[in-house]
């Protein structure tokens, strides 16, 4: 829609809990080349107080180790000026209409926070080009309920005793591809949950991954 590559964009991250540190590692092997994680206290880099003594398999250190590479500090609004991308899977209202403006043309946002998420769609809509929440009542759900069905229905299939980036990468792609070249605009990049070739072309997708990796009982 933006007509960027992933591996040129930076990418903002509101978020370094579970949920953040599994998309990031998976944005990473997708081709994300500059990612910068934010939490409650700011952007996360190596020479924050909190992180002096961090174990090296902690999440913390293990994102300041693994992104940011032009050394960003301070806080999430200064971080996401200029960026390409913002996503969010912590707080409702971190961002404003003012800091979406200030994010890069072309930006893209997915405020993820349920039910309240990180900035305003509607406000979003004005400058980003695409914007994507976690509820119903916007375009572009991102919902799990997505995947796990064809997930599971394609480790089964495949008999994999085994879950790895490749198979997560592969759903991620098959669910893109659901969404056809012809359907493709702002307000569909992603299919709805309702769309029933969704958990059938994710599970094929899973299942041939699995298959490949060797993982197959």
């Amino acid at each position: 829609m933006v007509d960027k590559g992933i591996e040129n964009v930076r990418v903002v991250m509101s978020g370094a809990g579970a949920a953040g540190t599994a998309i990031l590692k998976l944005l990473l092997a997708a081709g994300v080349k500059n990612a910068v994680v934010a939490d409650i206290h700011g952007v996360v880099h190596a020479g924050r107080e909190d992180l002096v003594d961090a174990a090296p398999e902690s999440a913390l250190r293990w994102i300041a180790d693994n992104t940011n590479p032009e050394g960003l500090t301070g806080t999430l609004k200064e971080a996401v000026r200029g960026a390409d991308v913002f996503i969010g899977v912590s707080a409702p209202n971190v961002l404003d209409g003012d800091d979406v403006a200030a994010m890069a043309d072309g930006a893209i946002v997915f405020a993820l926070a349920n039910p309240d998420p990180e900035v305003d769609p509607a406000i979003a809509r004005q400058t980003a080009a695409v914007v994507a929440t976690g509820r119903s009542d916007f375009p572009n759900q991102i919902n799990n309920v997505l995947v796990f069905p064809g997930v599971f229905r394609g480790l089964l299939d495949a008999q994999s005793r085994t879950v790895n980036t490749e198979m997560m990468l592969a759903a991620a792609q098959a669910l893109a591809d659901v969404v056809t070249e012809d359907e493709l605009n702002p307000n569909y990049i992603v299919p709805s949950v309702f769309n029933d070739k969704v958990a059938g072309a994710v599970a094929g997708a899973v299942r041939e991954a699995a298959k490949a990796a060797g993982a197959t009982a």
